[in-house]
């Protein structure tokens, strides 16, 4: 459990720091659009090789296609949801969306917690790192735009921080006992959520910000990804 809160606090904490690089920060668009790239391909990388993989091993390829796709289509079907409630681009909706986005990536990383040895983790716990990073920092400056204070604008991403940590703490603790292979199904579920918001969300922005580099970007990331998963395999 206190690898767990250790893992969780680190990733959440994440989003706060880059509130504050938003708030507080300025960087050329290219450099964000360079990051929020680095982080999709590593993040994409990892929820393959920590999430997907391990289930197809120790369960079935069937449970964890339907998982995938069930995923997937959650996803977006909610996001399409927020966008017509809210608007992609008004200040709730991308609270909303980045909040969408988290809660799978937290809960399965409170998923691949559970039995797993420190460094197990580490591609997951650190690609959900680099990908809160610039999307923080990116949400914060785009509620900024809109008018809202300093103040407020953190305040909500601390909130959003809560939020996400709870779903790793709860995902961990509520899904403990459960069977490998509901576990496996449930983690797919998570990563085909995920990959579907790295489609929607993460990829168009940074292709749109930093144009071709972004292709050598997500490269780097998957790159960055498979060294911190090595690590985990001795």
């Amino acid at each position: 459990m206190l690898l767990t809160l250790i893992v969780v606090v680190v990733v959440s904490g994440a989003l706060l720091a880059g509130a504050a690089w938003g708030i507080f920060g300025t960087l050329p668009k290219w450099v964000d659009g360079f990051l929020v790239a680095l982080a999709g391909g590593a993040l994409l990388l990892s929820v393959t090789s920590e999430l997907i993989q391990p289930s197809i091993d120790k369960g079935s390829l069937l449970i964890a296609a339907g998982g995938v796709a069930g995923g997937a289509i959650l996803f977006a079907v909610a996001d399409y949801a927020i966008d017509q409630m809210w608007g992609s681009d008004s200040g709730g909706g991308l609270l909303a969306a980045i909040t969408l986005d988290g809660v799978p990536e937290n809960l399965a990383l409170g998923v691949a917690l559970i039995g797993a040895g420190p460094m197990e983790v580490a591609a997951l716990a650190g690609s959900i790192l680099l990908s809160n990073l610039p999307e923080a920092a990116g949400g914060a400056r785009d509620m900024m735009g809109q008018g809202h204070s300093n103040a407020k604008v953190f305040a909500l991403w601390a909130a959003t921080a809560a939020l996400l940590s709870a779903a790793a703490i709860l995902g961990n603790l509520l899904l403990e006992g459960a069977s490998e292979k509901h576990l496996a199904a449930i983690r797919c579920v998570a990563a085909g959520a995920v990959i579907a918001s790295l489609a929607t969300e993460v990829f168009p922005k940074a292709f749109k910000e930093d144009h071709h580099w972004a292709g050598i970007a997500t490269a780097l990331g998957a790159i960055l990804a498979f060294s911190l998963g090595s690590l985990g395999g001795g």
